[in-house]
């Protein structure tokens, strides 16, 4: 009976509570200033009434003190929302734990597609290890959608032309709703999946169950070759060495440091003209149309298994 009547979602994830305290927090306080607000309201509707033989009195000067206060306690009140919610979003959601398990996944008018590191592939389900985190790195095919698994207390947008990234970590096995919480389209509200947390042996079965022929960086490996971007980043003379780039912070010809991530890569193959490595020719064509978001993800998981080495090449 509780399942049909929660009034929140339950908490499956090692972040639910924290997210659910600060609501807890607001709601609070919102019921606590709105109930004091109808009870002075009230009193005041009554004390003050227009009544026969009662003379209105002019107003008093305003109270210094008083003004203060009312200033004073909501801008503490506000600043203390502010800085709960951003280390909250910034420290916890946003900067996921070593050893995270990394899946890619494409938002598309109308479905979730997921792609994990061993190469399997799901369509509106994705399966995880309880106890293990899991950072989604993610992008759309067409149109803005958003991640969102209230389970797990997350919701990320997902936008076409780039990545953006969510953690979490399932503190318990189950079967939990996954919704597209950004209208997309005239079937937005039919963009549902789930979210199916295993305990790690049977997340091991499972994996082991669908086990395909390539990982993606196998198959980005194949694609890097087919195209013949070897010929170029395999020689140091022509373009930058793949070796030991992500992660690694790039010196651009114009001075700027930037950093080596998903989206630099991603924008690099797209727009290679945008960010140009210093000490090297704008030589690279644009590879913008030539492939599906599922190749993009395979050439930057097969880069970023080249690993990080250390900027003078030992």
């Amino acid at each position: 009976m509780e399942s049909y009547f929660r009034l929140f979602p339950e908490q499956a994830s090692t972040i639910a509570g924290r997210v659910d305290g600060l609501y807890a927090f607001l709601i609070g306080i919102t019921v606590f200033f709105a109930g004091l607000i109808c009870l002075l309201l009230m009193s005041f509707l009554l004390k003050y009434r227009r009544r026969p033989g009662h003379i209105r009195v002019p107003s008093r000067e305003s109270n210094n003190w008083l003004e203060v206060t009312w200033i004073v306690i909501p801008l503490a009140l506000t600043m203390v929302i502010f800085v709960w919610g951003a280390r909250l979003y910034a420290t916890v959601m946003l900067d996921p734990p070593a050893g995270a398990l990394e899946v890619y996944a494409v938002g598309k008018q109308w479905m979730w597609k997921f792609q994990h590191p061993d190469g399997q592939q799901e369509i509106d389900e994705l399966h995880v290890p309880v106890g293990h985190p899991v950072q989604m790195t993610m992008t759309s095919q067409d149109v803005i959608h958003s991640f969102f698994v209230p389970a797990f207390r997350i919701k990320m947008d997902v936008v076409p032309g780039r990545y953006t990234t969510v953690w979490f970590e399932a503190s318990k096995p189950g079967v939990y709703h996954l919704f597209c919480a950004e209208y997309c389209g005239t079937a937005h509200s039919g963009m549902r999946g789930r979210v199916v947390a295993l305990p790690p042996t049977q997340y091991q079965e499972w994996l082991s169950s669908n086990r395909v022929v390539e990982s993606m960086a196998a198959v980005g490996a194949r694609i890097f070759q087919q195209m013949g971007c070897g010929s170029c980043h395999n020689a140091a003379s022509l373009a930058p060495p793949m070796a030991g780039v992500f992660g690694s912070s790039v010196t651009l010809a114009s001075g700027d440091k930037v950093l080596a991530d998903e989206g630099y890569i991603r924008e690099s193959i797209l727009d290679p003209r945008a960010k140009i490595v210093a000490g090297y020719a704008p030589i690279m064509p644009t590879f913008q149309g030539q492939f599906s978001e599922e190749e993009l993800s395979q050439l930057v998981a097969y880069i970023k298994s080249l690993g990080k080495q250390a900027a003078d090449g030992s």
